[in-house]
């Protein structure tokens, strides 16, 4: 229960209140703030986290405010940059964003009798004193080398502005103003509950859960959560039931048990640094108030097998500010009724999907994600658009990789949306890549001096017919159902083959690494962006050999013990025929014999042979055969009187 008075606590110090002055005042009149934490965020997207007190703080503000703390490479996760033997890193605050009070709402301060409440400065990782290293530095380069790419192609290209809704030369703008929005799915269940899989199956396809009313302390949590968060000033539009969960029930005792629901939370656009940072502190806002009601949360992308994961869905949009004080909309076409965007937008959204597989790494690198993209679950599995049935019909296809978000009314609202993101994505990293592949298509739209009118052709194109950008054997558009409107065979065909898990997703990048000719789309040819992914690149490739090792085996190990026999002696053949079966691929996949592996034993080995290539192998083959074992034990079950 929130029983104190939120409007006397301090949520938010904006960028002009972050002098060692002002930050002393704030500090000196909100005495439940206890602690300072400067926050980076390494490789593996951990955020940094320690806690000086505030009296410390202040006697050395001038200081850490400048060069910040210091760590080493064994606190944080800095693969390839950082090690033992050279181990030195700084985090060094980021002036020119929000920062953030977390609370402690279990810890209430004495004095003011209110949570204990700790100062979160986002930060810079600094490696060895003279470079800036980790996932939002990243992203603060990627942003630069867009916007100085871009500027410097509008002034080359003039003509672009008479498509542009808005705006008549170069000379009328101020500034470029680049806009990003995530949204954020997460499950929430009562304490070591088991998810009863078809009943949320069921509930599923029936739409039982979807925009419905919340109810019990499921309701609490997300009412005390959009609250405290629009004391942040995130600006959150809406919070909701999503597609996954089923109905809570009311023990003996009068409390709602059986808990297992899956919501979302909507909040306003902010520039990229801003978003990012957002997102990262949201996450841990709707954690804490969860678990003062008692209730567990998982940002899992696939928590439950066979039911809708969790998404990201992560918005782009690119603006600019004029001399005038208005700002324009740099998607918005100068023909809306005849023209879906302008030539900048199509660039923007033809440089994400020739380029997505370089960013496949970054939008999918977990096991958990893999599990995610799977068709069915509004979960995208191609690398193609939607723009709408006509120009004055805005898309509402789901099916899509990247959606086109248009309102007639509202130009400024004209964005992408990128649907693959989930909670697993590093959004400093994937923001700052897809700006780069956007950059790669405007530049080559501008170049080729192409109008809206070209372009949507060419977005349009039949497999097989030529493009000045894109690929020949691809289409990129489709207003149809991906899931049902096309076969595996067409759809990989057309849209090309996706990677199957993260060692083929890094493959993207090059067999043995990062190649240059590979990822220069998204590093500008930058070698501190480069060393920055080939990090990221060993960070990941080493939770997921960790995870599926010590996480991934083990749980399924357990799911195989779980699949125990239910029939008598006396039962009939096919239950018995059926128990034959499950008995087989219980032990292929996970039994011991004389003279053989188990498939999970294999994948064990090649593990710790480090032989990722077999690991891939194995890994596909282990979950082919657990798909079949769930089929044969649901039909076995149901049987069962």
């Amino acid at each position: 229960m929130i029983n104190y008075d939120l409007n006397r606590m301090l949520f938010t110090l904006m960028p002009d209140e972050h002098d060692a002055e002002t930050i002393i005042n704030k500090l000196r009149a909100h005495p439940e703030v206890r602690f300072v934490s400067l926050t980076g965020v390494d490789m593996g997207n951990h955020n940094t986290d320690e806690k000086i007190p505030v009296d410390a703080f202040i006697d050395e503000i001038d200081i850490l405010l400048k060069d910040g703390v210091q760590t080493d490479g064994s606190s944080v996760a800095l693969p390839t940059i950082a090690d033992l033997s050279n181990a030195r890193v700084d985090i060094v605050p980021d002036p020119d964003v929000n920062w953030y009070v977390e609370y402690n709402y279990g810890n209430i301060d004495y004095e003011t009798g209110l949570p204990t409440g700790t100062l979160r400065i986002p930060s810079f990782l600094r490696h060895n004193g003279d470079h800036m290293v980790g996932s939002r530095i990243f992203l603060k380069d990627s942003v630069g080398r867009f916007s100085e790419g871009l500027e410097k192609l509008l002034k080359e290209h003039p003509e672009v502005f008479k498509q542009i809704a808005g705006i008549k030369s170069f000379s009328d703008i101020e500034s470029l103003v680049l806009t990003n929005a995530t949204e954020l799915e997460f499950w929430v269940k009562t304490p070591e509950d088991k998810a009863d899989r078809q009943q949320l199956s069921i509930a599923q396809e029936l739409k039982e859960q979807y925009w419905q009313r919340v109810t019990g302390p499921v309701a609490t949590a997300l009412e005390q959560t959009i609250e405290i968060l629009d004391h942040y000033g995130f600006g959150v539009e809406m919070g909701h039931k999503e597609v996954g969960g089923v109905k809570a029930k009311m023990g003996n005792s009068g409390n709602f048990d059986h808990i297992m629901e899956q919501l979302e939370i909507d909040w306003k656009y902010s520039n990229p640094m801003q978003a990012a940072d957002n997102e990262s502190q949201i996450r841990k806002i709707v954690r804490d108030v969860f678990r003062m009601n008692n209730l567990d949360v998982t940002f899992s992308a696939k928590p439950i097998y066979g039911v809708a994961g969790s998404g990201e869905h992560t918005h782009f949009g690119v603006a600019a500010s004029l001399k005038s004080g208005e700002t324009v909309n740099l998607f918005e076409p100068a023909e809306k009724e005849s023209e879906f965007i302008s030539p900048v937008g199509y660039g923007a959204l033809m440089g994400l999907l020739r380029n997505y597989e370089v960013l496949y790494p970054i939008i999918a690198p977990t096991h958990s994600s893999f599990q995610r993209l799977k068709p069915g679950y509004e979960a995208p599995v191609c690398t193609v658009t939607s723009l709408g049935m006509d120009h004055s019909t805005p898309s509402r296809n789901r099916t899509v990789l990247i959606g086109l978000v248009r309102d007639l009314k509202n130009p400024r609202a004209t964005r992408f949306e990128l649907r693959s993101p989930n909670p697993h994505t590093n959004t400093y990293l994937v923001i700052g890549a897809a700006y780069m592949t956007m950059l790669d298509g405007i530049k080559a739209v501008l170049e080729a001096g192409k109008t809206s009118s070209d372009l949507e052709k060419s977005i349009s194109k039949k497999y097989g017919d030529e493009d000045f950008y894109l690929e020949k054997n691809r289409e990129y558009r489709s207003e149809r159902n991906i899931y049902t409107d096309y076969t595996p065979e067409e759809r990989e065909k057309l849209f090309g083959k996706a990677p199957a898990n993260v060692w083929q997703s890094f493959a993207m990048w090059g067999d043995s690494g990062i190649d240059a000719d590979k990822t220069e789309v998204i590093t500008g040819g930058d070698e501190t962006a480069a060393m920055i992914l080939r990090s990221y690149r060993e960070q990941m490739i080493y939770k997921w050999t960790m995870e599926y090792h010590d996480r991934y085996i083990p749980n399924t190990m357990d799911f195989l013990r779980d699949c125990v026999r239910l029939h008598d002696d006396d039962s009939n053949e096919y239950d018995a025929k059926n128990w034959e079966e499950i008995s087989r691929l219980k032990s292929l996949i996970g039994r011991e014999e004389k003279g053989r592996a188990s498939l999970l034993m294999k994948a064990r080995i090649a593990i710790d042979e480090e032989n990722y290539s077999e690991l891939s192998k194995y890994e596909l083959e282990i979950e082919e055969k657990l798909d079949e074992l769930r089929a044969v034990y649901d039909r076995y079950r149901r049987n069962i009187f």
